[in-house]
């Protein structure tokens, strides 16, 4: 567990995210979950599943996020 909850950190403005293996660093948080929250609702299948992975790190405020098992 981490000393200090990752929620209650601030966010930085600059986020990195990995989708379908395409990696993009994000300046603005707020674009950042537009984008894939537009690609969620306008596709299907597996990529909607990655861009709905990416989308809920998003949410959760971490500032790289990835579709990726780890």
């Amino acid at each position: 567990m981490l000393h200090y909850p990752e929620l209650a950190m601030p966010r930085s403005r600059t986020v990195t995210t990995v989708c379908n293996g395409r990696r993009e660093v994000w300046n603005d948080y707020e674009e950042a979950k537009a984008c894939f929250l537009e690609m969620m609702m306008t596709t299907d299948g597996e990529e909607r599943d990655r861009a709905e992975c990416v989308f809920i790190q998003l949410i959760h405020g971490l500032s790289e996020c990835s579709d990726e098992d780890e």
